[in-house]
């Protein structure tokens, strides 16, 4: 369980400037609701061009409220040029410390003032620039890059927690590394290509999982199999035994033989019955 500040907690059951700003001089979204967290940021100004009134909607948990109240109270009376300096680390400062795990809220908390700040000046709405890394959460390289570059972010965990990339499936590990190593200019050992394997190799390796993963299951049922040939990516084989009248045994060449020769051997290998 997290630890919370006494000021994150008064600020989660008791936030401040909750609500809508009708005609609002300045408008920020961020995050998505399918994604666990969403930000709403609204401002007005007064005559002599600061902010006046500052309200919030949120959708997200203990801090990312916590946050956004805190962003709020902090922007008041600044002018736009002194709301536009305010970071993550000051709304994490602001609420004496977030949980590392929980920075992404204050990231989220920033990066909707620079939405509203760019609302106000007349800033179309943007693309997200940049390749989008995380498809889970929709980070891209380019916020990963900046969240390292400004958090000085040394690890995935760092970083899935300042912007939530590497959170959900993990498949984008290795890209979030190199974008690290990269932006950090540590120093990465280059990949040692492995060469391809010959023909006769390949089939030295077939015969090698045939008998040693492929058989012993087979002759439980007493079934057997033999290897034909192997032409391109196409391994030919026989069923014998039990197999070889078995109503079933396309079903046990796709789905066993087949798939255990992919995963040893060469995943683009099709099983084939003589």
């Amino acid at each position: 369980m997290w630890e919370y500040t006494d000021k994150v907690k008064e600020h989660f059951m008791n936030p401040r400037n909750v609500g809508e700003i009708e005609d609002a001089d300045g408008i920020g979204e961020v995050g998505s609701i399918a994604c666990g967290d969403a930000l709403k940021l609204m401002f007005n100004l007064n005559d002599e061009k600061k902010i006046e009134d500052v309200k919030f909607q949120t959708f997200g948990c203990a801090s990312a409220i916590a946050s956004s109240s805190a962003l709020t109270e902090m922007m008041k009376g600044l002018t736009i040029e002194e709301a536009a300096k305010i970071t993550n680390d000051d709304i994490a400062e602001f609420l004496g410390g977030l949980p590392k795990e929980k920075m992404h809220c204050s990231v989220m908390g920033r990066d909707a003032l620079e939405k509203a700040i760019g609302y106000y000046r007349g800033e179309s709405a943007k693309e997200k620039e940049g390749e989008i890394v995380c498809e889970c959460f929709g980070v891209t390289d380019i916020e990963i890059k900046r969240a390292v570059t400004e958090n000085n972010l040394k690890s995935i965990e760092d970083v899935t927690a300042y912007v939530k990339a590497g959170g959900g499936c993990e498949n984008c590990h290795e890209k979030i590394q190199e974008i690290i190593d990269s932006t950090l200019g540590n120093s990465v050992p280059e990949k040692k290509k492995v060469p391809e394997m010959t023909n006769i190799e390949k089939i030295r390796l077939i015969e090698e999982v045939l008998e040693n993963e492929i058989r012993p299951m087979l002759k439980k049922d007493r079934g057997n199999i033999k290897l034909i040939d192997f032409i391109g990516n196409d391994v030919i084989v026989e069923m014998r035994g039990a197999c070889a009248n078995c109503g079933t045994s396309q079903f046990t060449i796709k789905n066993f033989v087949e798939d255990k020769l992919r995963e040893h051997v060469s995943h683009d290998l099709n099983v084939k019955e003589v």
